[in-house]
Formats: C-alpha cells, sequence, structure tokens
C-alpha cells in the first residue's frame, strides 16, 4: 500500500474554510447558532489535536492501568452527557447507567478483542483505547433515545401502567410495552443505518483504515465486527440503563417518582 499523504495544519486550516459554507446559511436564516457553531467547531478541533498528541504518549506507554483508568474517564464523560441529554437527575441515574456502559464494554470488548482478533493484551492501547472510544460515541444517542422514550411515555402514560398493575401484572409486565416502545424508537434508525452501509455510506472506520493504508479487504472485515459490537454494545446498554435505573426511579409501591426528571 502507499504511504499515506500527511495533511499539515496549514493545508488543515484552509481545509476548516469549508465551514464557512454552514456558517453563512446559518447566519443568512438568522437561526442563531452561528456563535454556537463556531465554538462547537473550535472546540472539536482543540480537543482532537490534544487527544492526538494524548494518545500518541499512551500508544508508547501501553500500560494496561493507564489504558483502562482512560476508558474510565470515557465512560464517566458518556455517562453524564447520557443523563443531562437525557433530562434525568445525575445523582439517581448516574451509577446505573455507568455500571450499564462498564458491563456492556467489558463484554464486548472481551469477546471482540479477547476471541475475535485474539490480542495478547486485552487491553492493547491501539486497539482497546479507540475501539472503546468508538463504541461509546456510537451508542450513546440510542441510550439517550432510549431513556427518554422510556421515561417519558412511561410519565404520559402513568394511568396505563397502573391498569396493567390493577389487572394482575407484576412490575415486568407491566413495563414491557413502555421497554418495548423504548427498543423500537432508539434502534429503527440503527437498523435503517446498518442495513443501507456499504451501499449509500462508507463506514468512518473503514474510510480511516483504507486513508491509513490498510487493505480494503482488512478494513471490511473490522468494519463488519465493529458494527455488530456496536449494535450489541447498544442493545445491552439500552436495556440495563432501564433495568438498573428502573430500581431507584420507582417507589416501593410500584410507582414512578416524578423527582427523577432534571426540570421537576
Amino acid at each position: 500500500m502507499k504511504t499515506v499523504i500527511d495533511i499539515n495544519y496549514l493545508e488543515l486550516a484552509l481545509g476548516s474554510a469549508l465551514m464557512l459554507i454552514p456558517i453563512f446559511i446559518l447566519w443568512y436564516y438568522k437561526t442563531k447558532l452561528v456563535q454556537d457553531t463556531i465554538i462547537a467547531v473550535i472546540r472539536m478541533a482543540v480537543q482532537l489535536l490534544l487527544i492526538g498528541l494524548y494518545l500518541e504518549y499512551i500508544f508508547t506507554l501501553n500500560n494496561p492501568f493507564v489504558n483502562i483508568a482512560w476508558v474510565l474517564v470515557m465512560a464517566i464523560i458518556a455517562s453524564t452527557t447520557i443523563i443531562k441529554r437525557s433530562g434525568l437527575k445525575t445523582k439517581m441515574f448516574f451509577v446505573p447507567i455507568l455500571l450499564s456502559l462498564l458491563v456492556s464494554i467489558f463484554i464486548t470488548d472481551t469477546y471482540f478483542l479477547g476471541f475475535v482478533i485474539k490480542l495478547e493484551n486485552t487491553f492493547d492501547a491501539r486497539y482497546f483505547v479507540p475501539i472503546t472510544g468508538m463504541l461509546l460515541g456510537n451508542i450513546i444517542k440510542n441510550i439517550i433515545m432510549g431513556l427518554d422514550v422510556f421515561y417519558q411515555r412511561l410519565y404520559e402514560e402513568q394511568n396505563l401502567y397502573q391498569w396493567h398493575l390493577a389487572n394482575g401484572a407484576n412490575k415486568k409486565e407491566a413495563l414491557l410495552p413502555f421497554m418495548q416502545e423504548a427498543l423500537k424508537k432508539a434502534f429503527n434508525p440503527l437498523i435503517a443505518t446498518t442495513a443501507i452501509m456499504g451501499l449509500i455510506s462508507l463506514p468512518g472506520m473503514m474510510t480511516g483504515q483504507i486513508l491509513g493504508g490498510s487493505n480494503p479487504n482488512i478494513a471490511v472485515k473490522y468494519q463488519i465486527m465493529l458494527l455488530v459490537t456496536i449494535f450489541t454494545s447498544a442493545t445491552l446498554t439500552v436495556v440495563l440503563s432501564i433495568l438498573f435505573s428502573s430500581r431507584s426511579a420507582f417507589d416501593r409501591y410500584g410507582n414512578l417518582k416524578h423527582e427523577i426528571f432534571r426540570n421537576s
């Protein structure tokens, strides 16, 4: 394969000038999103450049404890983001969601890195850190949607939930329609995206590997495994987040606590 063509910082700055097009459109239509967009892009660039330097350091160090600590930091940040975007209270949902993410990461990473790729060191920084980061980045939106649909619909249709309980259903059976709806809303977009993969779009990891000099066939196999891992991880985390958080979201009589919502 040919040597990867590097992008120097001047070329990166010139390439970033493309952002002037969406910024102009947002300004022209008076969306009031120009400032937020500029701040978001600057933050993204600074954060990625800094993380590039940091990853180069931890790849060289390749200490399992440092790698695990970094993944834990990523999981904590992801948990905080999920709770904030779901409109739920941090003190009631932080531990259940963090635990759900860690269980999901442990299962999927162990299987993918340990049994499929067969790494001698499952916590090898070059695989463990970026793959886990990609997993977290891709499943956050599914978790947010799942939690939002589950608790908001339950809040809006408490009479239906109580009706199921009054007619002999246990808590698990009464919550089943809400779990079904949450899973449908959270995974319909992912199913649609997965179905057209390769026909309409080339996934980011695959494109990155090809640009990085990998054989396209190797890149394809990694991408297939990553998509399977993302789907599995997202499903596990959504279900576990709801199951774990429901232990503190209901009172001892099985009623949903209104104080779980941030605006309550």
